[in-house]
Parts: structure tokens; sequence; C-alpha cells
């Protein structure tokens, strides 16, 4: 098996990429991809295989790709270009011939539930589907991660703001994901699945502001505010209008429920609890 991580330069790939080789995967068995090599450096350093792979070039995909049985597509960064580089990637795989199994890490309720942020992850698994290719669709909850900003701001405000109203979330940390990943593209018998993975525990806001507060040793609270306050907000912070309404249109997804559900699923793979939120706030706050 040679296994193919596209974007392994960011936080979730390199994390996916460790858990393989914890896994029991040979280095010399896993290419890492990304558009700059220079930051696979620490990978290679581990005898992984590395190889220049950028999403809008596909010369650069088909080259990565020569020998590859499996590969793990990590969604792109940037909202409104992530799909024709998937698609980019998707194409290149079936000219390829050779691959066993496509992982696709998508979004919460990708096909189901409408938002500007899951535009992308559901066009992406439409193409899968058309594509013929033997897929895995990982649809990943929250990554607890995305609210460090907000810990930090909370540390000198002692607040966290948000326009979710009384929505939940289910989040887990990018290690507990990434370890599901690893489990995927090692084991048998996940071909044809679809994964909603997520945290053990919905929690609302005030508890997230509570677990804030926890790591930080101050108290912390949840200030719910309107969509157009939220967006007000953002612009006289120095956001432009476009990017204050998509950031407002995620939590309106959040109040809506998109990211609402856990089942356990993300625990099973993984064979143990993930990793409450405190704990991620704790070790971000002590560094």
């Amino acid at each position: 098996m040679t296994i193919l991580i596209t974007g392994a330069s960011g936080h979730l790939g390199h994390l996916v990429i460790h858990s393989l080789l914890e896994r029991g995967a040979a280095a010399s068995d896993i290419v890492a991809g990304a558009r700059t090599t220079s930051k696979l450096d620490d990978l290679a350093a581990l005898g992984v295989r590395t190889a220049h792979l950028d999403y809008d070039q596909p010369e650069t995909i088909a080259a990565a790709l020569e020998g590859v049985d499996t590969v793990l597509l990590i969604s792109g960064s940037e909202p409104g270009r992530r799909f024709p580089g998937h698609k980019n990637v998707i194409d290149a795989a079936v000219a390829a011939g050779g691959v066993q199994k496509f992982v696709y890490t998508s979004a919460a309720k990708a096909t189901s539930f409408e938002w500007p942020l899951g535009a992308e992850h559901k066009a992406t698994e439409e193409a899968l589907a058309a594509s013929g290719l033997p897929t895995v669709i990982l649809r990943n909850n929250w990554y607890t991660e995305n609210y460090l900003g907000d810990v930090q701001r909370a540390a000198d405000s002692g607040v966290i703001v948000a326009s979710v109203a009384d929505g939940l979330i289910a989040p887990a940390p990018r290690a507990d994901y990434a370890e599901a990943a690893a489990v995927v593209l090692l084991e048998d018998g996940h071909l044809g699945q679809v994964y909603e993975l997520a945290g053990d525990a919905s929690i609302t806001y005030g508890e997230l502001a509570a677990a804030a507060g926890e790591a930080l040793g101050r108290e912390v609270a949840y200030v719910p505010v309107s969509h157009e306050d939220h967006v007000g907000g953002m612009q006289g912070a120095g956001l432009d209008a476009a990017t204050a309404e998509f950031v407002a249109s995620i939590d309106d997804g959040i109040r809506g429920g998109v990211l609402a559900d856990t089942d356990g699923t993300l625990a099973r793979l993984i064979g143990h609890p993930t990793t409450p939120v405190v704990e991620t706030f704790r070790a971000a706050a002590a560094s």
C-alpha cells in the first residue's frame, strides 16, 4: 500500500501522517504532497516521501499519484476556490487508474444542510460519486482549535461573542480526526461509508465559554448577538463586509443545527473517547 496525503503541510496533514506512522505504516509507503515542499522537511527527515502537489496544477497531482493506490484528499483552505482544486485531484486519480481507496475530509451534513461553508464539500462529494472511485467520506464536525482565537481574546475580554443563539456544537481536536483518517486509510472494510464524525459531547456556547474560563483561570461568559450586530462588530474590528458576512453565515449554520449532532462514530473509529474541549483549551493556554 502506498498512501498519498494531499495538503500534507497543514496541521491536519501532519497529524494524519504521524498517526499513520504510530499505527505501523512504513514511512517509505507514505507520500506527503504539498504546494510548498520545504514545509515537509520534518516529515522527510522521518523517511516520508515528499512531492510537489498543487491543487491548481493538475500536472503536479498526476506526478504525485505515480505508484499510489490510496489517497487522502484533505479539503482546501480557501473558500470559493476549494472545489476546482478538489476536482483536479479526483480527475487525476481517475486518470491514474490504480487508486483503490480515495478518502475525503468533508464537512458535517455536507449534502443535507445548505450553508455557504458546505457548498464546495457537497460539490466534491457529488463529483466523487460520479467518478466511480472507491471512496470513504469523513464529514468532520468542528475542530476544537477553531476556538483558540476566541479563547485568547477571552483572556483579556472575559467574553466569547457569537451569533449562534443556543446552537450546539460537537467539536474534537484535529488529532482525533487525524487518527480516524489514519484508521480508514489503513483498515479494510470502510469503502462506501460516509462517516459523520464529531466529538463525544454536544455543547452550547455557554459551556464552551465555561471551558475557556476553566482553562484560563478566570470568568468567561458567552455573549449572544444578532447576525447584524455580529457583522457590524467584525467590520468595526477591520474585516471587510464580504468576509464578515461569511463568518456570520457560519454562525447561522451553527444556530440552525449543522454541528449539533454526535453519535459516537469518531470515538468508535479511533478506539477511545474523544478529547474534551477543556483539555485542548488547557494545553493551548499552557503553551
